[in-house]
């Protein structure tokens, strides 16, 4: 049986979302199972979103919308409820990003969190955090739909050349990734740029940084260390990351060439691979 508890809806976005999904199933005379059934999931899992035991996904949200027929209620929620499954610290710089006209980064040695996929960041995190992975990971690619907006920020990357060869989650994960970095090329407002190894010394040897521009705010410089991440709007540090990432930008081959590049490495590092009976497999 279900082990149901009172909650606070004012607790924080997943108990709120909690809350309304047990009070519009019960004005609906749905038991969970019934919902469930509904929805293609088990009571089980109906009981424990809620009672915030469980974070919902955008999908199931989805479902339960039209199950119930909320006008999308749970769809608008879920964002909510996501986004605060990111680490405290660094839910401000999320809300700016998705406020960002403009994105510019620089990575040094992982793939940016807006063009991950699912398995690349499911072992990003996983190499760190052991409870709630499931929510991390779809808190990550819930920041991504900002890409997909009708009106999204026009997002430049430079990539040092060791992303591409740091080997994270496989080699299949790996090939994976380089191939929707390849992809991302349909998309105008995403451009990609990789800092070979032969650029030798750069302007991006202090580490990754990301400059966000905004419609009418004040510009910000974002930093990570490994505690936490720092956000800055001081005109001299705006003024000194700006210039880097132009050293970079220049320094970095061009997107053509770039693509190229990633192209060269996924074949030549993550192409076929013999299976288990001797055979090349893709």
């Amino acid at each position: 049986m279900v082990n149901i508890r009172d909650l606070d809806p004012s607790a924080s976005p997943l108990d709120y979302y909690g809350f309304e999904l047990r009070r519009l199933r019960e004005a609906a005379n749905l038991k969970q199972s019934d919902l469930g059934g509904i929805v293609f999931c088990t009571g089980s899992l109906i009981g424990q979103i809620e009672t915030a035991r469980k974070v919902p996904t955008r999908d199931f949200s989805e479902r339960v919308d039209a199950a119930l027929g909320t006008g999308g209620l749970f769809s608008r929620l879920v964002g909510l409820v996501l986004r605060s499954q990111l680490p405290a610290w660094f839910q401000a710089y999320a809300e700016m990003e998705a406020k960002a006209a403009y994105i510019s980064t620089f990575q040094a040695q992982l793939v940016d969190g807006l063009l991950q996929t699912e398995a690349y960041a499911r072992a990003v995190l996983g190499a760190r955090i052991e409870e709630d992975l499931d929510a991390k990971v779809a808190a990550r690619m819930e920041r991504q739909r900002i890409l997909d907006r009708e009106n999204p920020p026009l997002m430049w990357v430079v990539l040092s050349e060791a992303v591409l060869h740091q080997e994270i989650g496989g080699w299949q994960v790996m090939r994976n990734q380089l191939a929707h970095l390849l992809a991302l090329r349909s998309r105008e407002w995403v451009q990609v740029q990789v800092l070979p190894f032969e650029a030798g010394a750069h302007a991006g040897l202090p580490g990754t940084f990301t400059l966000l521009r905004f419609e009418g705010d004040p510009d910000l410089v974002y930093t990570e260390d490994f505690v936490q991440g720092h956000m800055t709007a001081n005109p001299q540090t705006l003024r000194d990351g700006s210039l880097r990432y132009d050293h970079l930008q220049a320094a970095a081959l061009s997107v053509e060439d770039s693509a190229s590049r990633i192209a060269r490495v996924m074949e030549e590092r993550y192409g076929n691979r013999p299976g288990s009976d001797g055979r090349a497999v893709a």
